[in-house]
């Protein structure tokens, strides 16, 4: 599949995005939105939005899909819960979303800076929601509970596509491992929202993606985004089919029917688009 159809063309630029990125540049800081090639991110820069990457940019994991660099982990940056703060407040943000590279070199799996960055941007905007997109911390409990003591309003964490094609996509995460983090959020902190995301295109079948919704569900999982995977590279796994924008909306409405708080279920939706209308639904 090598020619995207017209409706994952996107081509969005405006003084506001170079502002944003001016911004994170003076900061030092990094986001998901351009380490990971987001396609929305002329969008979300030019409203002065972004998901804002911890703890560097190299990720101790080899997923089949991802752009995020693959190597040598950076050392712990411990300015960084400051200037995540600055920039919540320079860029007048009221719900932020704070993801990671995944660090399994790291006792806590970065747990720890996590609560720290939630930490600083209460302290600096306590108005501000907080989303935190963790990993998976190779299953730790302790770890979770690090971070749900902090209090984000929202933890998500995505399964990114259906059990069969784990080996494939995810070789270093667990399906079961995922699901049982998911369910521990609702657990440890039943105030806190469950969130989680995945895929389409990868070659998956609609009853793997039926029992994916489902095993969602009954872990707890609040908050759904679906979206079309798009191949960063040539390098990286190939896409296996453009789904039509009309099997998305059927998704959406079949997630919703289920029991789903909220769902975005579009081509160009990712876990962090648009995240702050999420808090628009009350909780199940």
């Amino acid at each position: 599949m090598t020619r995207k159809p017209d409706w994952l063309r996107v081509n969005y630029n405006s003084p506001e995005r170079a502002q944003t990125e001016q911004l994170l540049e003076t900061l030092g800081l990094n986001t998901v939105c351009a380490q990971a090639a987001c396609p929305n991110i002329g969008e979300c820069f030019s409203r002065k939005t972004a998901t804002f990457m911890i703890l560097g940019t190299q990720c101790t994991r080899s997923c089949g899909f991802c752009n995020v660099r693959h190597g040598q982990p950076e050392p712990i940056d411990p300015g960084e819960p400051e200037r995540v703060a600055q920039a919540v407040v320079a860029l007048g943000l009221r719900y932020v979303v704070v993801t990671t590279v995944t660090r399994d070199d790291l006792p806590d799996g970065g747990a720890a800076h996590f609560a720290d960055v939630i930490r600083a941007i209460k302290q600096a905007a306590p108005q501000t929601a907080i989303e935190v997109l963790v990993p998976d911390f190779q299953g730790s409990l302790a770890a979770l509970r690090i971070v749900t003591e902090a209090r984000p309003e929202v933890i998500s964490h995505n399964m990114e596509t259906v059990a069969p094609l784990y080996a494939k996509v995810r070789p270093q995460a667990e399906y079961e491992r995922s699901l049982w983090l998911l369910r521990q959020i609702k657990q440890l902190a039943p105030g806190i929202r469950a969130k989680s995301g995945f895929m389409l295109g990868l070659g998956e079948s609609d009853a793997q993606v039926q029992v994916l919704l489902k095993d969602l569900r009954a872990v707890g999982c609040e908050l759904l985004t679906i979206g079309q995977y798009l191949a960063p590279s040539k390098q990286h796994l190939p896409v296996q089919e453009y789904v039509e924008p009309a099997r998305f909306e059927a998704l959406g409405e079949q997630a919703h029917q289920m029991g789903f708080s909220f769902v975005m279920s579009a081509p160009l939706v990712r876990s962090s688009y648009n995240a702050e209308q999420a808090l628009e639904k009350p909780l199940i």
